[in-house]
């Protein structure tokens, strides 16, 4: 076993974070349907996720072990440690999503109100800044970002440049999100909405893919796991929670593809920087 997982390392990652990942809904599944009604949902979601969302730090932690020993974890923990860098590099991992976002809202909000913010229309407005953030930084930041950043990552830069590196981790990262977030677009009855469950299906595999290609882009230039954390929780308490909009369906539809628009056009200009040229050497 150890054989197969030295030859495939982001194979069995792969496979092995989609197993321990998903195991928590499906199971609920079998009993709710898929997708789930969605009382059934919101009572049993904080319980079935949570395979979900320790899968990514488990299984990095674990194929670490297995492959690389206690220098391996050593090195994870030292990312993580690694704080002294530019303070640049913290000002765009945190600050680049929420200022795109609110800009290209308060231009939709011009239009219609249909685009109008929870931070604008919430009762607390700290209160929803705090979970977040919160929420961000534990359940996307570290939990994923030490299996996706921490263990995937230099593998296949050991292979590939930042761009395709980027772009495979992309992938499987939009494709890991698509079978919890299709159990909770049920209706009252159980039935998909679809108006729900595809705008994020599109930006998944549209702006997600540009904003990995900036994570790799930002620890291979700072060599450290936390600014990779941090902009992980910028995105999600930037789309799922300060600026999160009410509107499904249409709306949120032109509201993703213009972020990832914008998303590429930053990605085609970090490329032609010099960090992201210093940076984009494949390693051997």
């Amino acid at each position: 076993m150890k054989n197969i997982i030295r030859h495939n390392p982001v194979l069995a990652y792969f496979i092995l974070t989609f197993i321990l990942s998903w195991s928590g809904v499906g199971i609920f599944a079998i009993f709710t349907g898929m997708p789930a009604p969605i009382k059934q949902f919101e009572q049993t979601w904080p319980i079935a996720f949570i395979p979900y969302l320790f899968g990514p730090a488990i299984i990095s932690l674990l194929l670490t072990g297995v492959l690389y020993g206690k220098p391996g974890l050593i090195e994870i923990k030292s990312r993580y440690l690694r704080w002294s860098i530019n303070i640049g590099w913290y000002a765009f991992a945190i600050l680049m999503l929420p200022l795109l976002v609110s800009i290209i809202l308060f231009i939709f909000s011009y239009f219609s109100p249909e685009y109008i913010p929870d931070i604008i229309t919430a009762d607390n407005k700290i209160g929803l800044i705090i979970q977040g953030i919160a929420i961000g930084l534990i359940g996307g930041g570290i939990l994923e970002e030490t299996g996706w950043t921490g263990f995937v990552t230099p593998e296949l830069r050991k292979r590939f440049g930042i761009l395709k590196t980027g772009l495979i981790i992309g992938f499987f990262w939009g494709l890991w999100h698509l079978f919890p977030v299709f159990w909770g677009c049920g209706d009252e009855s159980g039935n998909i909405s679809w108006g729900l469950f595809l705008p994020g299906f599109f930006f998944y595999f549209s702006g997600t893919l540009a904003y990995r290609v900036l994570l790799v882009w930002v620890h291979e230039h700072t060599k450290s796991l936390l600014p990779v954390a941090l902009m992980h929780m910028s995105l999600t308490a930037s789309l799922f929670f300060i600026f999160n909009i009410p509107q499904n369906g249409f709306p949120a539809f032109i509201y993703y593809l213009v972020l990832s628009i914008a998303l590429w056009i930053i990605v085609g200009i970090s490329s032609l920087t010099k960090s992201w040229k210093e940076a984009n050497h494949i390693k051997d």
